[in-house]
């Protein structure tokens, strides 16, 4: 039986999902990764724009990006977006190329990126899980309202119970997905 607030629920815990996806690749490994510059904003002649719309990013060794500007004019303003940005590193510059050089992860370190990823998981579950409650509610006031019968009712909870198992479930396998990337040496 398909329900609105079975619908519903599934949107927002997609969303949980996708939003601890992102989180989870701000997180650095150790490893070059394009993404880490996704939320970094160059003044772009007035503008903010992406640093991935004014030039290419590759990553010609695991541990080094770099960005070949189509506009070498900018190459200050991307500079100093890096340098402002939360990523922790120095970009190298030889007029036309950027290089950012990701120093080597201490097994320290590693620990302690693996706990943050930890709690990111968790406060993706109690989201989850407050989806769930929110749609249980919303099925027992149609119930109060006589729009559902008690074994439509109990079933479409059983559903939500399921979605939300999936949903959790997904989170333990992304999570531990990264934990491996963050791990791995």
């Amino acid at each position: 039986m398909e329900h609105e607030a079975l619908k519903t629920a599934d949107e927002k815990m997609e969303k949980t999902l996708n939003v601890l996806r992102k989180e989870l690749v701000s997180i650095r490994a150790g490893r070059a990764n394009a993404q880490l510059l996704d939320g970094i904003m160059v003044d772009y002649y007035g503008t903010p724009t992406p640093i991935s719309q004014v030039g290419n990013i590759s990553a010609p060794e695991p541990r080094l990006l770099v960005i070949s500007l189509w506009d070498t004019n900018i190459l200050h303003e991307v500079e100093k977006a890096i340098q402002t940005s939360d990523l922790g590193i120095n970009p190298a510059n030889d007029g036309k190329l950027i290089r950012l050089a990701f120093p080597e992860v201490t097994g320290e370190k590693r620990q302690e990126l693996v706990k943050l990823a930890k709690k990111k998981a968790e406060e993706s579950k109690i989201a989850i899980r407050a989806i769930r409650r929110d749609a249980n509610e919303l099925l027992k006031k149609e119930k109060k309202a006589s729009e559902l019968s008690e074994d439509d009712l109990e079933m479409l909870e059983k559903d939500v119970q399921d979605l939300t198992d999936k949903k959790i479930k997904k989170v333990d396998e992304i999570l531990q997905a990264k934990e491996q990337e963050i791990l791995e040496i």
